[in-house]
């Protein structure tokens, strides 16, 4: 969750997160799996309407192909973590090593996960290895493949989620845009997202809503930002990135077409 570009990885990735100063916004596409321990500082994350919050000792999993957005509050030492970014060759090679398979999983892409001593000890050792440039290439490649199995035999929703390799099936569009609207990202993320090729989703998007996506999208979020000024008393600039705009030149541009008036101005 450190990036908004897509790297589709060839072997698992070993990182030691740490931000001081002021806190760190982020939107991303989750497209490898995570499991990550935050060391200090605290996680908000937000997934479709949904907020999860994470505090120090906290052991998570995010599901792949997830949109994220999070803060990372870094309080006075900082926000510091330690996160495995598994790829899917090696998630398909301790499959057929050891016969895990799995059917789709329908249930939420993050959890909390209970630690036990393996868990504890593993991430430890991890710990050591992210805060050394000496460490052996193929040990560590031992060492993630080792967390993999400790955390499939923990949680069974999470083994699930590891071993299961399909790309998104099709899914109910309206739900899907209405939760993830604010998220600003090509269409061929949603369409992705939603099962469909880029042709296939604004077919189904025009059939649904009798306008292009791109439309929907500027409408629904101007919509809310408009509420939110109105009858939140917010005020723009706390806005327009929460709600799916990249710069606030082009959200008070797109919002005076809209409604006649700058979104500084007091109805």
């Amino acid at each position: 969750m450190e990036s908004k570009k897509d790297q589709i990885l060839s072997e698992p990735k070993l990182m030691q997160n740490f931000y001081s100063g002021e806190n760190v916004e982020n939107e991303a596409f989750v497209s490898d799996h995570i499991f990550s321990y935050i060391i200090s500082g605290r996680h908000d994350v937000w997934i479709g309407y949904k907020k999860y919050t994470f505090t120090v000792g906290d052991y998570r999993f995010f599901r792949r192909n997830q949109l994220t957005k999070s803060i990372k509050h870094t309080e006075s030492d900082g926000f510091k973590s330690i996160a495995v970014h598994f790829d899917q060759n090696t998630l398909k090679e301790i499959s057929k090593e050891f016969g895990f398979k799995s059917e789709r999983f329908h249930g939420e892409g993050v959890k909390i996960i209970e630690a036990n001593n393996m868990l504890k000890k593993s991430v430890a050792l991890l710990n050591e290895y992210a805060q050394r440039k000496d460490v052996d290439h193929e040990i560590l490649r031992i060492r993630i493949k080792e967390l993999v199995l400790i955390l499939a035999d923990i949680d069974p929703e999470i083994k699930q989620m590891l071993f299961e390799f399909n790309e998104p099936g099709k899914l109910d569009l309206e739900g899907f845009m209405n939760g993830h609207y604010r998220y600003n990202v090509p269409l061929e993320k949603f369409a992705f997202l939603t099962g469909r090729s880029l042709s296939g989703f604004k077919r189904d998007f025009a059939k649904l809503f009798k306008i292009t996506p791109s439309r929907w999208l500027t409408k629904k979020r101007l919509s809310e930002a408009k509420y939110l000024i109105e009858n939140c008393k917010q005020r723009p600039s706390d806005i327009y990135l929460e709600i799916g705009f990249a710069n606030m030149s082009h959200f008070s541009y797109a919002y005076k077409k809209e409604f006649g008036i700058s979104p500084l101005q007091k109805k």
